[in-house]
């Protein structure tokens, strides 16, 4: 392995911005819907668990980049993050990918032995083998379709929000499950919506994303399905959690994000473009938005 620059590790970690807002977002939110008050999250169990969050979930990504490295190199906006990939190499980002695996592991595991919660060890566990599920042969179930957006979004979204939830509280009320469970569709959703402008370097490389088994339109099609019924669970979770103006602020940014999509559904029919840096750059911080407002509405209206 090249030894690399500040950038390349940037870059192999998925650290663009707004992506790594987004990943502290998520390493955050179960414990922002455990504690009693902000100055809790300050507590060193929770400190841990957040940071076993991120580990895990940029190990995953770093797996995820090896992994992508031949449909990577076939995509003409990924050019960047192909030359780090490569420098980094398979092997590289393998042992890289399971050093962090370790770490982060090893720090939820502390957690359980600190506060007794067993579920923060076994749900970080759980985000591991979800990476290792859609990433590595002969799973790899970024390949099949609907089911390995679903893997993905776990690995992300379902299993650390546990992790960190635990690490304050043993049980899991009805309404946190269901705000869970909402964004966890949101996320699957939005893997099938990134996955149609990777879609012709994704069949190049003979990998079965929803949009290359689909088309894109139907994939856009899934994604609004999935985005609609996710909403649906998140603004039932938050109006039981913290009341209308908790559910109106928490889902809003999501709303948005959902029109983008319909929006772009009327875009690809057309045989217009579609670009994932275009994408990243005017659609991504609305997500951005709804997930730092979900940080708030955690803390804020319970």
């Amino acid at each position: 392995m090249s030894r690399l620059t500040v950038r390349e590790l940037v870059a192999v970690h998925r650290l663009e911005f707004p992506f790594w807002v987004n990943t502290v977002c998520q390493a955050l939110w179960g414990a922002c819907f455990a504690v009693a008050t902000p100055a809790d999250l300050a507590a060193w169990p929770v400190l841990l668990a957040i940071v076993a969050n991120v580990v895990l979930m940029e190990a995953g990504l770093v797996l995820n980049t090896v992994a992508d490295l031949d449909s990577d190199a076939r995509h003409p906006e990924r050019g960047r993050l192909t030359g780090a990939a490569q420098r980094l190499g398979r092997r590289g980002g393998l042992r890289l990918a399971t050093a962090e695996f370790v770490l982060g592991g090893s720090l939820a595991i502390a957690v359980s032995l600190w506060t007794g919660h067993w579920l923060v060890a076994a749900a970080a566990v759980g985000t591991v083998v979800a990476h290792v599920l859609y990433n590595v042969e002969p799973m790899r179930w970024k390949s099949r379709g609907l089911p390995g957006a679903a893997v993905f979004a776990c690995g992300v979204i379902a299993l650390p929000f546990v992790t960190s939830y635990a690490a304050v509280r043993a049980d899991l009320p009805p309404e946190v499950v269901l705000t869970s469970a909402g964004l966890t569709l949101l996320a699957a959703g939005r893997v099938v919506w990134w996955s149609v402008p990777d879609r012709d370097a994704d069949a190049a490389a003979g990998q079965r994303t929803t949009s290359v088994r689909h088309g894109a339109v139907r994939a856009l099609l899934l994604t609004c399905l999935l985005l609609c019924t996710g909403l649906a669970a998140l603004v039932w979770g938050l109006w039981w959690y913290g009341g209308a103006v908790a559910a109106l602020v928490g889902a809003g940014g999501h709303v948005v994000f959902t029109g983008t999509v319909v929006a772009l559904l009327r875009r690809v029919p057309a045989k217009r473009s579609v670009s994932s840096i275009r994408l990243r750059r005017t659609v991504m911080p609305v997500v951005l938005v709804a997930d730092v407002a979900l940080v708030g509405v955690g803390l804020l209206a319970g």
